[in-house]
C-alpha cells in the first residue's frame, strides 16, 4: 500500500489553482520579417490572383462565421444558418454606408 505524501495530494487537489504556463514573448523582429515577407508577396502577385485571393478571403471568412452561427443555433438547420449569415452581411453593407 502505497502512503500519500504532502506532494501528491497537493497535486491532485481539485480546489488548488494551477499556475497559469509562462507565455514567451514574440520575436519582434521576426514577426515583422515574416510581415515583410507577406507584403512583397502581395505585391508581387498579378491583379487577377489578388481577385481570386480576395474570393478565397471571403469564402473562408464566411465558413468561419457559419461556424460560430452554428455553434450559437444548435438547432438551425443549414439553410437557417445561412440566412442568418446572409442578414450579417446585408447589416455589414448598410452599416458601410453610413457616413
Amino acid at each position: 500500500m502505497r502512503r500519500a505524501v504532502a506532494s501528491d495530494t497537493s497535486l491532485n487537489s481539485a480546489s488548488d489553482n494551477p499556475t497559469p504556463c509562462a507565455r514567451a514573448a514574440p520575436d519582434t523582429a521576426l514577426l515583422e520579417a515574416l510581415y515583410r515577407q507577406e507584403v512583397l508577396q502581395a505585391r508581387a502577385m498579378p491583379p487577377d490572383e489578388k481577385l481570386l485571393a480576395g474570393e478565397r478571403l471571403f469564402a473562408w471568412a464566411c465558413e468561419i462565421t457559419l461556424a460560430g452561427i452554428r455553434n450559437q443555433f444548435p438547432d438551425a438547420t443549414e439553410a437557417e444558418c445561412r440566412g442568418i449569415l446572409a442578414g450579417r452581411l446585408a447589416l455589414a453593407r448598410k452599416l458601410e454606408q453610413q457616413p
